[in-house]
Parts: structure tokens; sequence; C-alpha cells
């Protein structure tokens, strides 16, 4: 072999040379910042994570654990806190992610992870860190959280009062379709229906059975929880109501009846439906902007639904004969019956009302809280008696309108205090109102003896 033909066998193999170190150092180049990237991103390790030991725990029957994870790799050191039915504890996850809490006792508690301890670029998956988590049929349950890449968009306190508001005054138009049947049962016969949450549960019962159980058409359901409303009114009236009215029971013993019948009904529903939770169709649905607020496609129906139906109401009471009628028998029974109307036949239409109104209150509160449950009327009828009794006893219109207060502060009141208490700010507001004006908003004085 010839001195040429050597010195051009070795240039060619440092020329493929070259080319192979400069393809590996341009992939060098590409992938080097996607590493860096993911090495920053990475969970901090069992092995090089310090973190405080998580405080002891009083051992019950009741416990909460779980892992949390990301990209299958535990992190330690992350808080976690349950809080709930005044009760509040607070622990870290362990060198394998694990975390356990104790609880005092079977209740609902809200779960929440301290994101700031998170990895930078790490955040619980869903629209907020914290979650609301029950026991099944055992004290033990075990929640894993899963975790992703992002960030936490956090929203102004203008921006949130702004969207309170907006659900408060929807919660309280919902709210005045039960409370204007009740406050019109108080009119026409002074009776405080310990029963009317019962009456709500019953239109919700009947729309989920048929909509979610039978698989009808919402339509139809929704239209046959109304009817049966009203006929749950008639039968109450006129099996039960209208036989006491007859033989002069007071006001004390018809009280102690409604709560006795409520105390029925509730059992009935809860054999009827067992104690699940059902859900109703379309109610899991996602949030979109509506100008400066973030709403949902069901609360502008439960709005435009109370609305409408709140106008006919309001219509039937003020320019029908039998809308007269019944203000005239809310004023002043005695000279309504002197004056030839039939008192009986209007109370019967009132109980027939009220009910078709807290059957739609009913569907409507289902959506609400997307689901179904046996007492959930339960829940509603503080609230109505709260709103009528603000609004002024025996007045719709009051009604209406307390409800509508009753609806902004419990929705409003958990940007200033603890969720768990949003209710009792309402009935505060409702004690402060009534110190002001003891007969309520559009309410008369009354002397007493």
């Amino acid at each position: 072999m010839s001195l040429s033909s050597t010195r051009t066998q070795y240039r060619h193999r440092w020329r493929v040379l070259m080319v192979l170190f400069g393809f590996l150092l341009a992939g060098l180049v590409i992938v080097a910042p996607s590493l860096s990237t993911a090495a920053s991103a990475a969970p901090v390790s069992a092995a090089t994570a310090t973190c405080d030991p998580p405080d002891e725990q009083e051992e019950t029957d009741w416990r909460f654990s779980g892992f949390i994870k990301f990209n299958d790799e535990p992190l330690p050191c992350v808080t976690v806190t349950i809080e709930g039915n005044g009760f509040s504890a607070t622990t870290v996850t362990n060198d394998k992610g694990r975390w356990e809490l104790f609880v005092p006792e079977k209740a609902e508690y809200t779960l929440t992870v301290d994101e700031s301890t998170l990895p930078e670029g790490v955040i619980v998956e869903g629209e907020s860190a914290s979650q609301t988590v029950t026991f099944d049929l055992t004290g033990k349950k075990t929640v894993n959280l899963f975790l992703g890449e992002g960030v936490r968009e956090t929203t102004s306190f203008s921006e949130q009062l702004m969207n309170s508001l907006f659900r408060g005054v929807v919660f309280g138009l919902m709210l005045a379709l039960a409370s204007m049947g009740a406050a019109l049962i108080y009119g026409t016969t002074g009776l405080s229906n310990f029963a009317h949450g019962e009456m709500v549960s019953w239109g919700a019962i009947v729309m989920m059975i048929i909509s979610t159980i039978w698989d009808a058409p919402l339509w139809i359901g929704i239209t046959a929880a109304v009817l049966a409303g009203v006929g749950l009114g008639f039968a109450l009236d006129a099996g039960l109501w209208r036989p006491l009215r007859r033989k002069g029971l007071g006001i004390v013993q018809l009280l102690v009846v409604s709560i006795g019948l409520a105390i029925a009904l509730r059992s009935f529903y809860q054999i009827l439906i067992k104690g699940n939770v059902y859900e109703v169709p379309g109610q899991n649905v996602s949030e979109f902007p509506l100008g400066p607020i973030k709403t949902t496609y069901i609360n502008l129906i439960i709005a435009g639904v109370s609305i409408v139906v709140i106008l006919g109401v309001a219509f039937f009471l003020t320019s029908t004969r039998l809308g007269k009628a019944t203000r005239a028998i809310s004023d002043n029974p005695s000279l309504a019956a002197a004056s030839g109307i039939n008192v009986e036949s209007v109370v019967r239409l009132v109980w027939m009302l009220a009910g078709g109104l807290a059957a739609l209150g009913g569907v409507l509160w289902a959506y609400y809280l997307r689901g179904v449950k046996f007492d959930m009327g339960t829940s509603m009828l503080l609230l109505i008696f709260a709103a009528i009794t603000l609004g002024g006893l025996g007045t719709a219109f009051g009604a209406l309108i307390g409800s509508v207060i009753i609806g902004i502060v419990v929705e409003v009141s958990p940007l200033f205090i603890p969720s768990d208490l949003k209710f009792a700010g309402a009935l505060l507001a409702l004690i402060l109102i009534l110190l002001v004006r003891p007969q309520g908003l559009l309410g008369r004085k009354e002397r007493l003896g």
C-alpha cells in the first residue's frame, strides 16, 4: 500500500469521527435544556428531604390516610390539614409520601394540601387544593392525591366578592320558592309548618326517581315532581290539617303535629331511597365566564326559572280574585269569611300552591347541591323560617326579600368566617335585623294583650 493511499484512508477516518462528534455535540445542545428543566421540576428525594416530624396524634377509630406522589415518586414533607365539625389537625408526609390523620368522629371534613410545600411548578390537580372527604361504611378512608404540573390561579378579593354576591342572589331566589309557600301557609292558617322541608325533599326525590332511576326525559321528571308536590299539599290539607282545624286544635298542638309529620315523612324517604346520595341528570357542568363572574348554565337556569315562577306568583296574588282572597285571609280571616270568601277553599288552594312551589324548589335545590338525599330538605328548613321571619311573618313578598338577603349572607359570609359557620352567619343577620325591626322588613306591628 502506497503512502498516499494510507494518508487518504486516515483522512477519511478522521472526517467520519468529526461528523460523529458534531452530531453528538448537537444532541447535547438540544437535550441539555430539557434535562435541566426536568431536574428542576423533579420532586425532592427522600434522601435529600429534611423536614420536621409530624406531630403526635391521638389515635381514634376514625382515620384518613393516603399517599402523595408525583411521576410515581413519593413527595416527603408535604403539609396536609383536615378541618371540620369544630376539629382541626395537621401532618406532613413521610419519606414514602404517606400521611395519616385521625379525627374524633364520623363526619364531613375538608382536606387541604399546602401547595407551598410542594416542589415548584407542581399543584394538586383540580380546581382547588381542598376537597370534602367523608367516611364510607368503615372508620378508615384512603384519599390518594393526584398532582400535576401547573400554576394555581388566584382571584382577588373583589372577584371573590362579586362571585359570592351572584351565587347569593341565585341561592336566595331558589330559597324564595319554598319560603313564599311557607309564608302563605302561615298567613292563612297561622301554622309554622315544620314539615315544609320534607315537601321540598319530595319534589327532588320524585324527579330523581323518574329521570334517573326510570331514565325518563328530564322535563317529564320535573313536571311530575311539581304535580306530585301539588298532590302532596292537597293530601296533607284534606287528610290531616283540615280535620284538625275543625276540631279546634290550637297553634301549639298543630306545631307539634307538624314536627311529627316531618319525622314520619323523612323516615319514609329514607326507607324509599336509603341513605345514598343520587346524581341528577346534567349536574356535572363546568364554569364559564360571564363578564366579571364565573358561573354555570345550571345557576343561570335556576335563577331564570325562579324569577319566572316568582313573577307568576306575584301576578296571582295581586291580579286574580283567588289571589286577592288569599291576601284578604292573611290580613284578617274573620273579616274575609264575613265578606263571603270561602276560607277553607282558599286554604286548600294555598296548600296546593305551597306544595308545588316547594317541589320545584326541591328540584332546583338538588341541582344546587348536585345530588339528592332523603334529608336534603331539612338543611333548607331553618333558612326558610329565617327568610319568612326576616321578611315579615305571613307575607309572601316579605319572604322573597328575606330569602334574597339570607342567600347573599350565606354565600358572602365564608369570605370572612369559616364556611362551616355560614348558616350561623345568616341567623346572626336575622337577629341583628329583628333587633332593629322586630316585625320584620314588611311585617306590621301587632299589639299584645
